[in-house]
C-alpha cells in the first residue's frame, strides 16, 4: 500500500510542477499566440514596408502647374532638359515647361547628367524600385537608382526651422519627419538643395520649398502618394500632385543569380563621373540626338 502511494505521489509531483507550463501553452493561449492565417486581400494599412515602384502618375508633380513667380520663371528658363517634348507649341494649354527639351542631349544641362544626385522629389517620381523600411524611430527609403538613402524621422521631432535649419544647411534629400494621421502617413520635408531639378522637365524649387507627402496603403499591392509643394519664392500657389500609384515588386523580380535586393542587378545603378565621361557621354550623349545617333 505504502509503495503504491509513493508511486502515485512520484507521478503527481512532476505533473504539478509542469502545470504552469502546460496551462500557459494550453489550447486557449496556444490559439491566441498562433500566427493569424492571412486573409486574401487583407493588409495592414500602417505597414508600408517592402519593395515598391511607381507605376502610375505624371513624371512631374502634375500637368497642372500653378502660376510661377518672376524668380521661378527665370530659373526655369535657365534649365535645358534633355527629356520632354520639343514639338513646338504646348498641347491643350499645357505649361510650356513640358515642351522645352533640347534635340541634342549634349546641349542640355541636366545636373544628373554630370552624376549629381537626383534629389527630392525627383527620385520618388522616377519609376525605379525603392524599398520602404520601417524602424522604431525612423523610416528609410532605399532607392535603387544611385543607391540613395532617405531618412524620415518618426520620433516626434519637428522639422528644423530658422537658425536650426540654417545651421544644418541644404541637403540633397532635405530633412524629413513623418507621423501617422489615421491611415495616412504624412511626411514633411524642408531644407532641400535648390541645385537639383524637381523633375525631368527642369522645373525647380527654391531653398524655401516645403514638401508634404501623404502615403496611403490602398491594397495588398498598392500604395497611393500625393505630394504638395509649398514654395512662394517660385510658385504663386501650392502645387498639388496627381495621385502616384506604387505597385509592389516581388523579391523574385529583384533577384539575380541568388543575389536578392535592390542592388542585385547585372550592373550597379550608380552614376560614377569616371564612367560618365569616359564612356556614356562620348559614345551616346554627345553624338546622339533625338532620332539620330546610337540607340
Amino acid at each position: 500500500m505504502r509503495s503504491r502511494f509513493n508511486g502515485w505521489v512520484a507521478a503527481l509531483v512532476p505533473a504539478l510542477l509542469l502545470w504552469p507550463i502546460l496551462s500557459a501553452t494550453g489550447p486557449g493561449l496556444a490559439q491566441e499566440r498562433a500566427p493569424a492565417e492571412a486573409t486574401p486581400g487583407a493588409f495592414d494599412p500602417h505597414d508600408l514596408s517592402g519593395f515598391w515602384e511607381v507605376t502610375s502618375g505624371h513624371r512631374s508633380l502634375s500637368a497642372d502647374v500653378p502660376a510661377m513667380t518672376p524668380a521661378g520663371e527665370v530659373r526655369l528658363e535657365l534649365n535645358r532638359p534633355t527629356r520632354g517634348r520639343f514639338l513646338g507649341e504646348p498641347l491643350n494649354g499645357e505649361h510650356p515647361g513640358f515642351v522645352r527639351a533640347v534635340r541634342l542631349p549634349a546641349d542640355g544641362n541636366d545636373p544628373t547628367h554630370q552624376c549629381n544626385p537626383n534629389g527630392f522629389p525627383r527620385i520618388i517620381l522616377d519609376p525605379e524600385p525603392v524599398e520602404f523600411v520601417q524602424l522604431e524611430n525612423r523610416w528609410l527609403q532605399l532607392f535603387q537608382w544611385d543607391r540613395a538613402l532617405r531618412e524620415l524621422w518618426t520620433d516626434g521631432r519637428a522639422v528644423p526651422e530658422g537658425e536650426n535649419l540654417d545651421s544644418l544647411g541644404p541637403a540633397w534629400y532635405g530633412h524629413s519627419v513623418g507621423a501617422w494621421q489615421g491611415d495616412t502617413f504624412v511626411v514633411t520635408t524642408v531644407g532641400l538643395d535648390d541645385r537639383t531639378w524637381m523633375d525631368i522637365y527642369g522645373f525647380s524649387k527654391s531653398v524655401d520649398a516645403r514638401f508634404e507627402e501623404r502615403y496611403r496603403r490602398t491594397g495588398v499591392d498598392t500604395i497611393e502618394l500625393q505630394l504638395t509643394l509649398y514654395d512662394p519664392t517660385f510658385y504663386s500657389a501650392p502645387w498639388v500632385s496627381d495621385t502616384k500609384i506604387f505597385s509592389r515588386v516581388s523579391p523574385e523580380e529583384l533577384t539575380f543569380f541568388g543575389w536578392a535586393g535592390l542592388f542585385s542587378g547585372i550592373t550597379e545603378a550608380t552614376c560614377a563621373p569616371v564612367n560618365e565621361v569616359d564612356s556614356f557621354n562620348e559614345r551616346v550623349r554627345d553624338p546622339g540626338s533625338f532620332g539620330v545617333g546610337p540607340s
